[in-house]
């Protein structure tokens, strides 16, 4: 069984920061690149991040040099997101999920976490 549930979100004002878990349960996930997604009202989801099994990293544009992806694959695995210096226009909800979102999981998303920046 898979289960992916995130945490860490709030709000914050711009220039803070805050940092997300996204705890996943179920091999897969330790077999598996991750990512962190996000998307804003009105706006189509979006890739963030994404880490590999061995730990390479990859960013969007828009985060680069602000956002820092990691993962623990212990008994489950946890991602997380140090996002600092952050801006009003990374207000979004954020998920996790494998990187691509393989076909099983298209439908199993957790429940997100809210990050508010305000100005």
């Amino acid at each position: 069984q898979v289960h992916l549930v995130e945490s860490g979100g709030g709000l914050v004002q711009a220039g803070g920061s805050l940092r997300l878990s996204c705890a996943a349960s179920g091999s897969i996930f330790s077999m598996n690149d991750m990512a962190w997604y996000r998307q804003a009202p009105g706006k189509q989801r979006e890739l963030v991040a994404r880490i590999s099994v061995d730990g390479n990293t990859n960013y969007a544009d828009s985060v680069k040099g602000r956002f820092t992806i990691s993962r623990d694959n212990g008994k489950n695995t946890v991602v997380y997101l140090q996002m600092n210096s952050l801006r009003p226009e990374d207000t979004a909800l954020y998920r996790c999920n494998t990187w691509p979102v393989l076909p099983m999981l298209k439908s199993n998303w957790g429940q997100g976490t809210q990050v508010t920046v305000s100005s």
